[in-house]
């Protein structure tokens, strides 16, 4: 379904307090705004302290990846009554299982890009995690501290908010390693960036059991309500449907430093040049056709399926696209003990780019390697990796490739955007 949103006025970058959104912009006398950003901030990496990668923490977070995918496709034939086109592809990663027992959950830094929203009246600030692989929002509930996973992080109390519903409804998100992060639903207001949306749908979680590691309070999801668990708008649909921004459209830059996320539009300072759009083949996922993945000037893979996923690392295909892919890496190599985890030589990083639309983009030799596989390994963990299970060429597209250009979600003409860093 396509959008019908205005994209009138003038272009206007809100740097309003994250709490001024807790007031309503329905039925104020004001001007709607063209987009608002977000700051994000680069939680962590996967790497110890000895600067090599901890392997076991990224197999565990493509665990996470795996379910998330699996967790969408039941959702969308459950609220379309129709199989989304890649459910076939049962347990995507094969190596998710691989490496993730044992781990100290505390040690375990995850790549996220993480930026503040407020629920409730009065507001309650949480550390959110900006996903576009999924389309709900939850947070920890108040009690949650006494579940494995939930130490330390913030927690909605819906007895301390004035405009809080409970639903009536539960919810379990599970994962591939058994761990569940389940509660009850809640029709909420969501404040964020100085943007204010009532009634929307979240999760408040009395479980996080053990294996949910990430190291942010929750997730907002950014794809189509029809892989919403909770089969509810998600947050930008209801920003849009009430009049909070002009446009159901947001753009994401992820860097070292100066990441944001830009909703109700895109900002035109980080990017140069007329972006190059794409369609969306299958809503539901952001899903698209990739023209082709290059190494060293040589293509390894042909037009094919992918989604773009800010919630996943690495670049992820299954197990024959990828060995085409680093057949002609030099010095390429299985990682021992993961299956589906490569590494390539720290000082001769092969150069990669990818296709969409014919814009072609080139992968940064720091944004391809993660570091190296052990501490003084002159191999470093390279940035795709394959699954044992996806029976057809379709490709996972995550930060390894989002760093290296900003990316437009247009849900009003369901496409993505592709433009070259400023």
């Amino acid at each position: 379904m396509r959008y019908s949103a205005s994209r009138s006025g003038a272009a206007l970058l809100l740097a309003l307090p994250l709490l001024a959104g807790a007031v309503p912009l329905s039925g104020m006398n004001i001007p709607i705004p063209a987009g608002t950003t977000i700051p994000l901030n680069r939680r962590a990496s996967f790497l110890l302290d000895d600067g090599s990668v901890n392997i076991p923490a990224l197999a565990r977070h493509l665990n996470f990846a795996a379910a998330k995918f699996q967790r969408g496709f039941n959702a969308f034939e459950r609220n379309t009554g129709a199989a989304h086109p890649l459910a076939f592809l049962e347990d995507l990663f094969g190596l998710a299982r691989r490496g993730a027992g044992g781990v100290a959950l505390a040690d375990q830094g995850e790549m996220l890009w993480t930026g503040k929203i407020a629920l409730g009246t009065p507001p309650q600030e949480f550390t959110m995690d900006f996903d576009t692989g999924s389309s709900d929002l939850f947070v920890p509930a108040a009690g949650c501290g006494g579940s494995a996973g939930c130490g330390g992080r913030a927690e909605y109390d819906a007895g301390k908010s004035t405009s809080g519903r409970d639903l009536g409804r539960n919810f379990t998100l599970r994962y591939g390693d058994g761990s569940t992060v389940k509660g009850k639903q809640y029709a909420e207001s969501v404040a964020i960036a100085g943007l204010s949306a009532a009634n929307q749908t979240i999760g408040a979680a009395d479980t996080y059991s053990a294996g949910f590691t990430s190291g942010m309070d929750g997730l907002v999801g950014l794809g189509f309500k029809s892989i919403s668990v909770y089969n509810a708008p998600p947050l930008l649909d209801t920003l849009v449907a009430q009049g909070a921004v002009d446009a159901p459209v947001f753009g994401f830059k992820l860097a070292q430093e100066g990441s944001e996320l830009f909703i109700g539009g895109t900002n035109k300072t980080l990017y140069a040049g007329e972006p190059t759009y794409v369609d969306v083949t299958h809503e539901g996922y952001w899903q698209v056709e990739m023209d082709q993945l290059a190494v060293n000037g040589t293509q390894a893979v042909g037009k094919t399926a992918a989604i773009i996923d800010s919630g996943t690392t690495l670049l992820v295909g299954n197990e024959q696209d990828v060995a085409n892919f680093y057949k002609n890496v030099t010095g390429a190599k299985p990682v021992d003990g993961q299956q589906g985890l490569w590494s390539v030589p720290c000082d001769a990083v092969p150069q990669v780019s990818l296709t969409f639309g014919g814009k072609k983009v080139d992968i940064r030799p720091e944004t391809f390697t993660l570091g190296p596989v052990s501490m003084g390994s002159s191999d470093c963990l390279a940035g795709i990796a394959s699954t044992t299970s996806m029976c057809a060429s379709f490709w996972i597209i995550g930060d390894v490739f989002m760093q290296n250009v900003y990316t437009i979600f247009d849900k009003g003409e369901s496409r993505v955007g592709f433009a070259d860093l400023a």
